[in-house]
């Protein structure tokens, strides 16, 4: 999986108005836990946090305190965003290592052309990423999904991925994607 690295700051606990101080100064308020480790609080810069949030593809992030030569391994745990500016406001960061899975949102990557809609059905897609569980080495950087023989009303659900060595933590039932029967194929149909 991909890597991102990101350099903050650490913080004392702060009262709201040291809180929206930061964020006046183009700073998003963060939390790290997770391993068994003291929770520790940091300021990380808007503009590059927004590389990391803004985009579908899944990171691994490579958390650099303070100027430390060492980085914390992490990942993004959970999001708060202002309801209307959509700015970011506060991140969770949960720290990750090698011996313990890691339970992460992965992009899906739709491959081939489905024989359903080549016999006039419509594609369509419920969901553009799937949760999954496997060991730091093991995650991969997107799911790709083989749609070639999804035939008319057939459906593709989360049960029915399986990758090496990586656990589908989404529903079973979740459907990724299907192909529905159209009007057109419907008219033709009762017209035979």
């Amino acid at each position: 999986m991909k890597h991102f690295e990101l350099k903050g700051t650490t913080r004392q606990v702060g009262n709201k108005a040291v809180i929206k101080a930061f964020r006046r100064e183009g700073l998003v308020p963060c939390n790290l836990y997770g391993l068994g480790m003291d929770n520790i609080l940091f300021t990380v810069n808007a503009k590059e946090l927004k590389a990391l949030t803004d985009t579908p593809n899944a990171y691994i992030v490579d958390l650099f305190l303070d100027g430390a030569k060492k980085a914390q391994t992490c990942v993004l745990h959970e999001l708060q965003w202002h309801p209307v500016t959509d700015a970011c406001l506060h991140v969770d960061f949960l720290a990750v290592g090698d011996k313990k899975p890691v339970t992460i949102s992965v992009p899906l990557v739709i491959e081939g052309h489905a024989k359903g809609v080549q016999q006039g059905g419509k594609f369509y897609q419920n969901v553009r990423s799937l949760k999954i569980s496997a060991l730091l080495k093991d995650l991969p950087d997107e799911l790709t999904i083989d749609i070639t023989s999804l035939g008319l009303d057939k459906r593709i659900k989360a049960s029915d991925v399986r990758v090496k060595n990586v656990t589908v933590v989404s529903d079973k039932d979740t459907i990724i994607c299907g192909v529905k029967t159209t009007r057109n194929v419907t008219a033709a149909a009762a017209e035979e």
